[in-house]
C-alpha cells in the first residue's frame, strides 16, 4: 500500500474516533502506561541500538541528549499519561449557548481537529507524548520520527498503537512512517491532513513550512532570554540563570542570551561567571562584559542563535527599554524572563515582550506542557493563531456550530417578519 493511500485509511478512521467514549480514550491512557512498564527494557535495548548508530556517525552531543530515552524519560512520560487520563475531557464541551430566536437555538461545541501529522526529530518520548494527547483529544496521528531513533520509534509506537486498539480505537487512527521521502508524501496530503505540527532545527521548520499547504503550528527557533533588571535579588537570579541554561541544554526553552542591567552587571557576572565555570558553560560577551569578566567576544550573530549546546551569549542593557527592544528584534518569541523585585517594571516587561511566553523570577525550562498541568504537550507553538505556547489539549481541538431550529427560514427575518432577539444561556454542565 502507498502512503498517500495510508494516510487515506487514517483519515476515514477519524469520525469513528471522533465519537469515542473519554472513558475508552482513558483507558488507552492507563494501557499505555501500563505497558511502557511491562516493556522497558525492549524499550532501553532498541534505544542503545540507536545511540550506538548515533554516535558511530558522530552525532553532536546535543543530538545524542535528545536521543537518549532512559528510565529518568520513561518515569516522564508514564505520569504524563497517568495525568492526561486524569484530566477532564476537552471533546464536545459546549462553549456558548444562544438563542436566535424562539425555537432557534445555537450551540458552540468543541471538537478534534481530525488528523494531525507530527514531524519530529531525534526525542523518541516526543513520540509517547503527542500520540497521547491525540488520544485523549480523539485525534488521528500520522507520526514521522527521525531516522536516528528509529528502533526505539518502532518499540513505542507499537505499545501506544496496541493500547489504543486494546481500548477500542479504530485499527487505523495512528501511523508510522519511515524514510526522508515519507515527509514529502505526507506534506502532499492536504486532502487527508488537517495540521502539521514539526518538531525540529530552525532550517527543519522552516522547509515544512514552505513545502505544504497543510497549515502548519509550531515554532522555529528557540532563542530565549533572561533580562536581569537593577532592581534584581542577585542571590535569586543565580540558581534561575544556572538552571536555565544547563538543566537541559538541548531543549528549546533554554536561555541562549543573557541581558544584565549595567548597574548591576560588576556584581553579578564574576559570581555567574563561577558558577558557569562549574557547568563548562562558554560565554560570549559584549565588548563591556568582558571588561568585566573574561570571555570570548559575542557578535551580532551571537544573538540571532540557538545554540542547543553550553554556550551563551551576554550583554549589558542601560534599561527594561533597552532589553525588551533587544528581546524583540533578536528573539524568536518563544520564552522570556524578567528577573527583577520590583514589581511595576516586571509587569511592563512583561506587558511589551511579545513572545509565547513571559516569566518573572523563575527558569524558562517551565516553559513545558508537563509543567504546565497540561499532562503532556505536542509542541510549542510561536504562533499567535488557535494555540500559542505549550500545545496541549486545547490547542488539539477546534469547535463546531451547532444550530437547532423548528421549521425557521431565514426569507422570514429577511423581509422583516421575523426578528431576532439573540439572548444568551448557560451552557449545561
Amino acid at each position: 500500500m502507498s502512503i498517500k493511500d495510508s494516510i487515506r485509511k487514517v483519515n476515514a478512521a477519524f469520525p469513528a474516533l471522533s465519537v469515542l467514549e473519554n472513558e475508552k480514550r482513558n483507558q488507552a491512557l492507563r494501557l499505555a502506561g501500563e505497558t511502557l512498564m511491562e516493556r522497558k527494557e525492549e524499550i532501553f535495548a532498541a534505544n542503545e541500538k540507536d545511540l550506538a548508530a548515533a554516535r558511530e556517525a558522530g552525532l553532536d552531543a546535543p543530538i545524542l541528549k535528545r536521543l537518549e530515552f532512559n528510565e529518568q524519560k520513561l518515569k516522564e512520560v508514564v505520569s504524563g499519561l497517568h495525568d492526561l487520563s486524569t484530566l477532564p475531557d476537552p471533546v464536545a464541551q459546549v462553549q456558548m449557548v444562544r438563542e436566535l430566536d424562539e425555537g432557534l437555538t445555537l450551540y458552540r461545541e468543541s471538537c478534534p481537529i481530525g488528523t494531525i501529522g507530527i514531524i519530529f526529530e531525534s526525542r523518541p518520548d516526543a513520540l509517547v507524548q503527542i500520540s497521547a494527547l491525540c488520544m485523549k483529544s480523539g485525534n488521528c496521528v500520522i507520526l514521522k520520527g527521525g531516522s536516528e531513533a528509529l528502533y526505539t520509534n518502532r518499540v513505542l509506537f507499537s505499545i501506544m498503537h496496541g493500547a489504543a486498539v486494546q481500548a477500542g480505537f479504530p485499527e487505523d487512527c495512528m501511523l508510522q512512517l519511515e524514510g526522508r521521502e515519507a515527509v514529502g508524501e505526507l506534506l502532499e496530503c492536504d486532502k487527508y491532513v488537517d495540521l502539521v505540527i514539526p518538531r525540529g532545527s530552525n532550517s527543519f521548520v522552516q522547509y515544512i513550512m514552505n513545502h505544504t499547504r497543510i497549515p502548519v503550528m509550531g515554532h522555529a527557533d528557540g532563542i530565549c532570554h533572561i533580562y536581569v533588571d537593577k532592581d534584581a535579588d542577585l542571590d535569586k537570579a543565580i540558581p534561575i540563570l544556572v538552571d536555565a541554561k544547563t538543566q537541559y541544554v538541548a531543549a528549546c526553552n533554554t536561555m541562549e542570551t543573557l541581558l544584565v542591567h549595567k548597574d548591576v552587571a560588576e556584581q553579578l557576572l564574576p559570581r555567574l561567571k563561577e558558577a558557569y565555570d562549574e557547568k563548562n558553560v562558554e560565554l560570549r560577551g559584549t565588548e563591556e562584559v568582558q571588561k568585566i569578566i573574561s570571555c570570548n567576544p559575542a557578535t551580532e550573530e551571537d544573538f540571532k542563535t540557538e545554540y542547543t549546546d553550553y554556550i551563551l551569549s551576554v550583554k549589558l542593557v542601560s534599561d527594561v527599554a533597552e532589553a525588551v527592544d533587544h528581546i524583540n528584534t533578536y528573539g524568536s518569541h518563544h520564552t522570556d524572563c524578567i528577573i527583577t523585585e520590583n514589581q511595576k517594571t516586571a509587569d511592563w516587561f512583561m506587558k511589551m515582550v511579545d513572545s509565547a511566553g513571559v516569566y518573572q523570577n523563575c527558569s524558562t525550562r517551565f516553559a513545558d506542557g508537563y509543567r504546565y498541568g497540561f499532562g503532556a504537550e505536542v509542541g510549542i507553538s510561536t504562533g499567535k493563531i488557535h494555540a500559542r505556547g505549550p500545545v496541549g489539549l486545547e490547542g488539539l481541538v477546534t469547535y463546531k456550530y451547532k444550530l437547532y431550529g423548528s421549521g425557521q427560514i431565514v426569507a422570514d427575518y429577511a423581509s422583516g417578519k421575523k426578528q431576532f432577539h439573540f439572548k444568551d444561556l448557560k451552557p449545561e454542565k
